[in-house]
């Protein structure tokens, strides 16, 4: 059974922060009905009250509404939700108007009109706070304030209330719709800067891949570019040779024999070097790039003095774990442990937030990491442990590890 527990830690840093929001502006409509809708039904009997709490209870769905389709616009996921905002805002002022009726002119005493008054202040702080997710310009923002605050000062002169008065209304319309839009105004900032650093943490993951395969593809390029080259010019002096009958054509083939087995023992050497890497650099270049994502990492046992092979087939583990770790889930802590036992190196990579992360084997970065530990006589597991820990354990063999050449 998932818990509300599994459901929140099954979720991404930016995805916590989309939830939360909703969560908290679709709260505001609960708030309204409860602030404006109960006291008007408890003050104002009969017909009149009945029917300002349905207006309340239409607002404040609405309201709902215009918080999910703000949000997704905020997310990329669809366009701006301009008519649902032009309707919140035509909603809010109907109502505003409705209420100020009954609290004019409606049935019942103080007790009435001040449950009125309030269901106008609840309706329009709400109603602006809400709209203001989804603009996107300051502009509009100071235009949304300005026009309700100069509305409900202008409304208030037309019943009769001295300047004065009129100009402190428009005033405390002005700051309490203000504190709520620049919540809103924040929260958007946030959703948005959250989103934006997740996938600057994707692309620089992306990046460091894209720039170890441009590295190998010019080293590749380096070896083999001469060597076809004169190969190519040798073999067509040893056409040239064998169609007059000369026996230099064969010293020109067995030439270009021996640059062909030249080029493949250069192109091992560059293949062997691309795999190999140091254990302990890896270990610390991961320490260092999780602790700049804000995931505490932790690192313990010793990687000096094990066999180059073994480093080397280790090191690429730490590599594609900790990519892992960036890509995947939505880890807060990471622990690297090296140690030797009954002969054999063990390597552990363990990280929590492994909602997201990728399955124990069906990844292709895993599958390459076994045949690097295949090549020394290693093995990999990978895996959950527990709810929301991935643990990774790379097991390497002292005795006799070395890595078989592949032939290329």
């Amino acid at each position: 059974m998932r818990g509300p527990g599994t459901w929140w830690r099954g979720k991404s840093t930016p995805a916590k922060v989309e939830a939360y929001t909703r969560g908290s502006f679709h709260f505001f409509a609960v708030m309204e009905v409860l602030a404006a809708g109960v006291p008007v039904v408890r003050e104002i009997e009969g017909g009149p009250g009945a029917v300002l709490l349905l207006l309340v209870c239409v607002h404040a769905a609405i309201s709902a509404l215009t918080v999910s389709q703000a949000v997704d616009w905020v997310c990329g996921r669809r366009e701006q939700p301009v008519r649902t905002l032009w309707t919140l805002g035509a909603a809010t002022a109907l109502i505003s108007v409705v209420a100020l009726a009954l609290a004019l002119h409606g049935p019942g005493g103080e007790e009435a009109r001040s449950a009125a008054g309030s269901a106008i202040g609840v309706v329009i702080v709400f109603g602006v706070g809400i709209i203001a997710l989804g603009l996107d310009s300051r502009r509009h923002v100071y235009t949304l304030l300005a026009g309700f605050a100069g509305g409900a000062g202008v409304v208030a002169v037309l019943t009769g209330m001295p300047v004065l008065g009129a100009l402190v209304i428009a005033l405390l319309v002005l700051a309490c719709c203000g504190f709520i839009t620049f919540t809103a105004v924040f929260s958007v900032w946030l959703l948005k800067a959250v989103y934006e650093l997740d996938e600057a943490r994707e692309t620089r993951a992306r990046l460091a891949v894209a720039e170890e395969r441009l590295r190998f593809g010019r080293d590749l390029h380096d070896v083999m570019g001469r060597n076809l080259a004169v190969i190519a010019l040798k073999s067509e002096l040893a056409v040239q040779l064998a169609r007059r009958g000369r026996p230099e054509a064969v010293e020109q083939m067995i030439e270009v024999q021996r640059i062909a087995q030249e080029s493949q023992r250069e192109v091992r050497d560059v293949v062997r070097g691309y795999r190999e890497a140091d254990l302990e650099v890896e270990i610390t270049g991961a320490q260092g790039v999780l602790t700049a994502a804000g995931i505490a990492c932790e690192v313990t046992g010793e990687a000096a003095g094990l066999p180059v092979d073994v480093q080397s087939a280790l090191a690429w583990v730490v590599r594609e774990a900790t990519t892992n770790v960036l890509r995947h889930g939505n880890a807060e802590r990471c622990t690297v442990d090296v140690g030797v036992a009954e002969g054999r190196v063990v390597l552990r990579v363990e990280n929590d937030g492994a909602a997201g992360a990728s399955d124990g084997g069906g990844g292709s970065g895993l599958a390459g990491l076994r045949e690097r530990l295949a090549a020394v006589d290693g093995t990999l597991e990978a895996g959950r442990v527990e709810e929301g820990v991935f643990r990774l354990v790379a097991e390497v063999p002292l005795a006799g590890a070395g890595v078989r050449e592949a032939v290329v």
